[in-house]
């Protein structure tokens, strides 16, 4: 990292001219900002990173480490596995020669709709700002940027390049500010990303009051604020809002426009030189200023032991025990099991979007389940779970020039001369976002083997005219996107499929004409070739669980949802599990001795089936080591000592927070600081089915002797007992229930401590002062909540042990 002063980058800024200055604000490519030789400034290179630190390639970039997602992460309720996280990240950040990483983002569980609550920690500000400013101290002590996203309110994705989310000051302080706020005063994150949406009537990206007056004014942020790829609208505007960096590059609306905007008189050059020096503070920061960092090297690889074992365990010390009967869980290994559930065959690793990551494997439940229990193990595939199909994965295809699992890609320019070949390892490609290529993309030709005999569907997905060749069989067609949603082409392309009754090892090739100029994502597109076999009947699939469930001693479920439900780009349109899984659950429940339900999923599902099961056990997307941290829930080996980050509701509808649809372009924030667990708690919403911070883990708990520590930020000290067999992690949660009723209950504050079998310990929770204060909106000020209230020390706020009163 580089040392050099702040004095020393005005100089520098100095002895550049305008147009220098100004290209310095706009990306050089769609990851990388444009290196100026002349005063020592080299290229800087970012990469999204809420689950994996994916590269300068949106897709078929290298192999990197596929992370547990955010909530799964959270739900350890540990700073220390956060600044784990933030270090992991930071290494293969440095392993690729990566400067920034985008993340972590820090908007809030608002509705449990929102498509991209996966990439979110919580719902709660206070948890969410403290285990992001733990894993931006993780990243960056490695010399790595931490990217704090998106600025702000956004909180859903249904029309998010247009809405107006709206809401009071006070709400937009003491809640959806806050997170940013924590992490920025207690890690001093080094960027922060402006979102796509309007806050009260200002885009993010021009909102001169949340960037200019309150980040770089009242809190003193010295660091770096760029837009979301492609948000930024306007030139002056943007500018004197606060916005320092427009990506992705090397187009965008500032360039000669803001040249002209401050030979204008519209920009002040000042401001100009303000946003260049925050620019290069960043870039020293990062080492990509003065003397180049060296790699390290011995990082340790994707796969490698090292990686193997820590994603194993921040997976499976997440994952949390919403019920369990009878003491059903852990499993006994001696058991004979029955494993039932498409989410065991298939389990869902990562969410859809820009969070996706080239993995180096994603392990199921029945792999990682069969490598322990062998042949006490018996899988029986599930229901469909999917309306959307998905690009050919498990050796699906492979690629008919090298024989390896994959395809083949070969891109030709209009005049059909070949710019490259290539092999993916998946099944699909990105054109036209981060190619390195002369000449631009006219035709792709896709093609690979199909390894499958008897009913299979095979399509394709993409935008452009089409034409696709199954052995003798033969059809072309266009894909268009729908036009309601930004980004189409790249997030969510249109597909096309059919089912075909072929031979083993027949081609299957796709030739497809990208439209010309017709692309609104930066002319980018992803394209890719479906494979996989038909589906069978429902009720067919139901009876085969139902047989090995009753055979077994117990019957394991997995049920979940998938990127078609956990993604950027869209909003759920109900909790309730895709498909026919509910039925699939009640069907094994009547049948099997014992059943457990694992959830594949990374925000709440309505579970209809919950009192009628012995176990329920939420697993989030669990990453690359799926199987195995899921097993090592199950049967105990790590224990899941997880607490819910976000509340569950009962039903559709059933949240203080529910609509993710604007009215008119406006979403109105209706329900004020009362989200989540506060508008439950405060009877704004009926009574949920968990609440936040439940979690059963493995222990049974007593709590005795709770006393307050009076200050100006009181404490509370109390004896948790742990009454069970084996040694468990408590976390111990205390709330803030101020007298005022305008003001909601909130979480003050949380410690943890592993307790073995039969023992005590005397445990101290701190509260945190920023959670002591509300906004005046009169006042234009911050002021006290009034001595007034009580604190309740509780397991979750359906779970309470104890209430002190204050004052």
């Amino acid at each position: 990292m580089s040392t050099a002063p702040e004095s020393d980058h005005a100089a520098l800024v100095k002895a550049l001219d305008l147009p220098e200055k100004v290209a310095l604000l706009t990306g050089a490519t769609s990851f990388t900002l444009a290196p100026r030789e002349s005063i020592g400034l080299g290229e800087v290179r970012l990469s999204d990173g809420p689950t994996g630190v994916r590269g300068l390639k949106f897709s078929g970039g290298r192999v990197v480490a596929l992370l547990p997602n955010a909530t799964l992460l959270a739900s350890s309720w540990s700073e220390e596995s956060l600044a784990e996280v933030g270090r992991l990240l930071a290494e293969e950040a440095l392993a690729q020669g990566i400067h920034v990483v985008l993340g972590p983002t820090v908007n809030l569980h608002r509705s449990p709709l929102g498509g991209r609550l996966f990439e979110a920690y919580s719902e709660d500000p206070l948890l969410t700002g403290r285990l992001a400013a733990a894993y931006v101290r993780g990243i960056q002590e490695l010399g790595v940027g931490a990217t704090l996203k998106h600025l702000v309110a956004n909180e859903s994705e249904t029309d998010r390049n247009a809405v107006d989310c709206v809401l009071d000051e006070a709400t937009l302080r003491e809640v959806y500010l806050l997170p940013f706020e924590i992490a920025i005063a207690d890690a001093d994150a080094w960027s922060v990303m402006a979102a796509y949406n309007s806050v009260n009537g200002v885009t993010a990206t021009e909102h001169r009051h949340v960037n200019t007056e309150i980040l770089k004014g009242e809190w003193g942020y010295r660091g770096l604020i760029m837009s979301d790829w492609f948000a930024t609208r306007t030139a002056a505007a943007a500018a004197n809002g606060g916005l320092d960096l427009v990506m992705p590059g090397p187009d965008g609306p500032w360039g000669d426009a803001l040249v002209a905007a401050v030979r204008a008189g519209e920009v002040d050059e000042s401001v100009i030189d303000d946003h260049v020096s925050r620019l290069l503070l960043l870039a020293a920061r990062v080492g990509a200023l003065g003397e180049p960092r060296d790699r390290p090297a011995g990082l340790p690889a994707p796969d490698s032991p090292v990686r193997r074992e820590q994603l194993t365990r921040l997976a499976a010390q997440g994952m949390t025990v919403l019920r369990n009967e009878r003491g059903v869980l852990p499993l006994d290994p001696a058991l004979k099991v029955a494993l039932i559930g498409r989410h065991a065959v298939e389990t869902i690793g990562m969410g859809g979007g820009s969070a996706q990551v080239n993995p180096p494997y994603q392990v199921s439940v029945a792999e990682g389940l069969g490598a322990v229990l062998g042949d006490r193990l018996t899988v029986v595939d599930g229901v469909e779970v999917r309306t959307r199909p998905v690009p050919a994965r498990g050796g699906f295809l492979t690629d008919p020039v090298t024989g390896e699992p994959g395809i083949r890609v070969v891109l030709r320019d209009a005049s059909g001369t070949e710019l490259e070949q290539r092999h993916v390892a998946g099944a699909t490609t990105m054109v036209g976002m981060d190619d390195d290529f002369a000449g631009t993309v006219a035709t792709a030709v896709l093609s690979g083997i199909v390894t499958r005999a008897g009913a299979v569907e095979l399509g394709v997905l993409g935008v452009g005219r089409w034409t696709v060749r199954a052995g003798e069989d033969e059809r072309s067609f266009e894909l268009r996107t729908s036009g309601k949603s930004f980004g189409e082409e790249v997030l969510t392309p249109p597909i096309s499929t059919q089912v075909y009754d072929v031979s083993d090892g027949i081609l299957f090739e796709a030739t497809v004409e990208l439209p010309a100029g017709t692309q609104v994502f930066g002319g980018a597109g992803q394209f890719g070739l479906i494979g996989h076999e038909a589906s069978r009947e429902t009720v067919d699939v139901i009876d085969d669980a139902v047989r090995a469930a009753a055979s077994a001693d117990v019957a394991v479920v997995v049920v979940g949802l998938t990127e078609e439900q956990e993604t950027e780009a869209a909003d759920k349109q109900t909790l309730h599990l895709p498909g026919a899984q509910n039925a699939l659950v009640e069907a094994v429940a009547g049948a099997a001795r014992h059943t457990v339900v694992v959830v594949n999923a990374a925000t709440p599902v309505i579970m209809p089936w919950r009192e009628r099961v012995d176990a329920v056990l939420w697993a989030g997307l669990p990453g690359q080591e799926a199987g195995h941290a899921v097993a090592a829930a199950l049967l105990g080996t790590v224990e899941p000592a997880g607490r819910l980050v976000t509340t569950f509701p009962k039903d559709d509808g059933k949240s203080p927070a529910w609509s993710v649809t604007p009215a008119d372009g406006v979403l109105a924030y209706e329900e004020g600081p009362f989200l989540g667990y506060r508008g439950h708690f405060a009877g704004r919403a009926p009574e949920p089915a968990f609440w936040l911070g439940h979690g059963l883990g493995y222990g049974r708990w007593e709590y005795a002797d709770a006393r307050l520590i009076s200050g100006d930020s009181p404490a509370v000290t109390v004896t948790v007992t742990n009454t069970g067999d084996r040694a468990s992690r408590e976390v111990v949660q205390v709330y803030l229930q101020p007298d005022d009723l305008d003001q909601p209950v909130r979480l003050a504050g949380w410690a943890a401590v592993t307790v073995a079998a039969g023992e005590s310990a005397r445990v101290t929770v701190a509260t945190d002062r920023r959670v002591w204060r509300r906004w005046d909106t009169e006042a234009g000020a911050w002021g006290g909540l009034g001595g007034g209230g009580d604190l309740l020390v509780a397991r979750g706020l359906g779970d309470i042990r104890a209430v002190l009163p204050l004052g």
